[in-house]
């Protein structure tokens, strides 16, 4: 199954609607659909319809990826990163911003280099140079706000090999 973009933004709009949570042992035609998902972002489950320990464990890097909970199971979040590759329900966040996201944020900009401040959840003026730093070298503008554009070129450096 090749998914063009098209193919995958009309589908992304009905992501959310009448797909099956999906664990560990689960079979059948959605696991396939899963498999394929997981196949055209680069991962290589082989396409068979179980979930096995091995999509398992590509489930959880893919949900890594994306900033979600990896936890290996396909629910309403994941599916709908399946579909779009992006991260999914990631708050706009900016200098001033704190909590979890910002932690999320420090450390993934550490694993780029950008910040080497201290992973504290505040969002100063450390991270806020670490942030236009990566925007600046990502090619986007560098503005110090952290959207859904600054959350994709984020989620690019957990992506395997080739994409």
């Amino acid at each position: 199954m090749q998914l063009t973009d098209k193919q995958l933004s009309s589908a992304q709009a009905t992501a959310q609607l009448n797909k099956p949570l999906l664990v560990l042992g689960s079979k059948g035609d959605a696991v396939k659909e899963l498999q394929k998902l997981l196949n055209h972002w680069g991962y290589y489950p082989t396409i068979d319809g179980i979930f096995g320990q091995t999509t398992l464990e590509i489930v959880k890097a893919f949900q890594r990826r994306v900033f979600l909970k990896p936890d290996g199971i396909v629910g309403n979040l994941t599916w709908q990163a399946l579909y779009t590759g992006s991260p999914i329900n990631m708050p706009i966040l900016q200098r001033g911003s704190k909590g979890q996201a910002v932690i999320t944020l420090q450390e993934t900009l550490q694993i780029t280099g950008h910040y080497t401040g201290l992973i504290d959840g505040d969002f100063g003026s450390t991270t806020d140079a670490a942030v236009r730093s990566f925007q600046a070298n990502a090619g986007l503008v560098a503005d110090g706000i952290v959207g859904s554009r600054t959350w994709y070129a984020l989620s690019k450096i957990f992506a395997p090999m080739g994409c």
